[in-house]
């Protein structure tokens, strides 16, 4: 298990698993993040799935305006990482598919 993961981020966790629509969803995130912080993280996911469909880096900052330190990072994490954006990335095109 990783250092920073704790009781604390367990109970973060479930709370957030225990939301059942994009409505929930938009509304615990509301009161927990601030925008700026929402649209970094929905930021990364564009990313994470422009990189997923083989989108250059110039490509990539062209059209989301993110530096290439966080596009290097975003693709570390789906080459190196636990998974969690592949995961999110094939249910969200399964999604779409249904």
């Amino acid at each position: 298990m990783n250092n920073w993961y704790s009781e604390d981020v367990s109970s973060l966790f479930q709370a957030i698993a225990s939301l059942e629509t994009e409505e929930e969803c938009r509304q615990f995130f509301e009161d927990a993040c601030t925008v700026r912080e929402i649209l970094e993280i929905a930021q990364r996911l564009k990313v994470a799935k422009m990189l997923n469909d083989k989108a250059s880096y110039s490509t990539i900052n062209r059209e989301t305006g993110v530096s290439s330190a966080t596009i290097s990072r975003v693709s570390r994490c789906l080459d190196y990482g636990s998974g969690g954006y592949r995961l999110v990335i094939e249910r969200m095109e399964k999604g779409t598919q249904a």
